[in-house]
């Protein structure tokens, strides 16, 4: 199924569980009749469907953006008050129904649980959340305290399972986002030493050429001077022809050599490419020079990284939707990294291991970093790196 994640999958298999508790909504006069026998008045049919209706919605907007990377603060409160509510919205409709319809429901939440809380506390939440039953149960007339417990402990096991399948799911979802980033770092590391073992194949050529032709062709041409002044005749016809097409093809390796050193340079526009494909809920909007060539090998390798700590940063921290990269010469031979994105912020900038790296590679070549951010205004970054020698 292409178009359908496991995180969709699991979504829309919690919305049908829900479906199926509502069922016996559908038996209208049957429930209605069975609550006038319990004296208990029609009209709380009516809020039973309307707090399962609730029920519904609630969940459907809690777990839209279910897998969504790092949530703002405001978010997460957010998300917490909903579980609440979804937990008070369950305990109605068993209250209202008399039944365990209310723990089924419980089962669904526990479903959103581990992708809006930590293990510890999404564990401690779904405990909590089935013995917040034990009064319900324990109001039934048939029912005693422990058998309260029982029930309660019953439906327990029944959350756990879809507790630790969820969780399974979103294990799954952060190792394959995991080795994404890390097969698209490879395939641009690949694309970056393809480029380098091009560049060390035709700087072995050009010198085998010079080397080895360049150097017989000029003894040849010498030989063949010293013959033209020992033969006369058509003999030194011959000679001084052979002399001219060792002119020639002397010429001619000289220009080759000369062509292959003049493009020394390694290409980053497709280990760039590589790089920024198939990341998940970033748009890159990327820009480069019309022919992005770094002389440096150690450069090349520095602008990759610099590149990759850019975007994870994006990814994993600013819970950002775009990010603009660009890439530019400078007038004083510099070449200028500008990246900006649409995240969260931060009031205060904290250095981690990522940061902190590519500041200390960018001081070895006499670079520098700069980096604006704030609150609900994303993430700014400058970088400079001098270039000895770029085209």
């Amino acid at each position: 199924m292409p178009h359908f994640n496991h995180i969709r999958l699991l979504r829309y298999a919690s919305l049908f569980t829900y479906a199926c508790v509502g069922i016996p909504l559908l038996q209208y006069e049957t429930v209605v009749a069975e609550m006038l026998e319990r004296a208990r008045p029609a009209y709380f049919y009516d809020l039973w469907l309307g707090c399962y209706l609730a029920f519904g919605l609630v969940f459907w907007f809690l777990t839209h953006d279910m897998g969504a990377r790092n949530p703002s603060g405001l978010r997460r409160l957010v998300q917490i008050a909903l579980l609440v509510l979804l937990n008070l919205l369950a305990i109605a409709v068993g209250w209202l129904s008399q039944s365990g319809l209310c723990a089924l429901l419980l089962v669904v939440v526990s479903v959103a649980l581990p992708w809006i809380l930590n293990l510890h506390v999404g564990v401690t939440w779904m405990v909590l959340q089935n013995f917040s039953l034990l009064p319900l149960f324990a109001s039934w007339p048939t029912y005693s305290l422990s058998l309260a417990a029982w029930q309660a402990t019953m439906y327990l096991g029944i959350s756990t399972t879809t507790f630790v399948t969820s969780l399974i799911a979103k294990q799954q979802a952060e190792a394959r986002e995991d080795q994404r980033r890390l097969n698209a770092e490879l395939r641009a590391t690949r694309a970056l030493l393809a480029e380098s073992s091009r560049l060390g194949e035709r700087m072995r050529i050009s010198r085998e050429l010079h080397d080895l032709v360049g150097h017989h062709l000029t003894a040849l041409s010498l030989n063949l001077e010293v013959a033209s002044h020992l033969v006369s005749g058509q003999a030194h016809e011959h000679v001084r022809q052979a002399q001219s097409v060792a002119r020639l093809l002397l010429s001619d390796v000289r220009e080759v050599v000369s062509q292959l050193r003049e493009d020394d340079s390694i290409d980053l526009t497709d280990a760039l490419n590589t790089l920024i494909e198939g990341v998940p809920g970033l748009r890159i909007h990327l820009e480069l020079p019309p022919r992005f060539t770094i002389d440096d090998p150690r450069r090349a390798q520095l602008l990759l990284r610099c590149a990759q700590e850019i975007i994870t940063n994006a990814v994993r921290h600013a819970n950002a939707s775009n990010l603009w990269l660009s890439f530019e010469r400078t007038p004083d031979r510099r070449l200028a990294i500008h990246a900006r994105d649409d995240g969260r912020g931060a009031i205060q900038l904290r250095h981690g291991n990522g940061l902190t790296g590519m500041r200390e590679r960018l001081s070895q070549f006499g670079g520098q970093l700069d980096i604006v951010t704030a609150k609900d205004q994303g993430f700014s970054l400058d970088a400079w790196l001098p270039m000895e020698a770029t085209r």
